[in-house]
């Protein structure tokens, strides 16, 4: 089972598109060796981690202006 839930994440952030992205970012940096912000992750993989991240609000969604 995903942990955390695609449910669980779209009640912090309502659209999926910016769950993935963000979470794909994130996942990259992780695996390019950036430290992990969550104390104790479930997953092993970098986008379970990302996710966690996500979840927990360790990573903060920021929206930027369109041009």
């Amino acid at each position: 089972m995903l942990y955390p839930s695609v449910d669980e994440l779209q009640k912090k952030i309502p659209s999926k598109y910016t769950i993935v992205t963000v979470a794909a970012k994130r996942a990259r940096q992780i695996q390019d060796g950036k430290r992990v912000k969550v104390a104790n992750p479930r997953s092993f993989k970098p986008v379970g981690k990302a996710l966690e991240e996500l979840y927990f609000g360790d990573v903060i969604v920021v929206n930027q202006p369109q041009d």
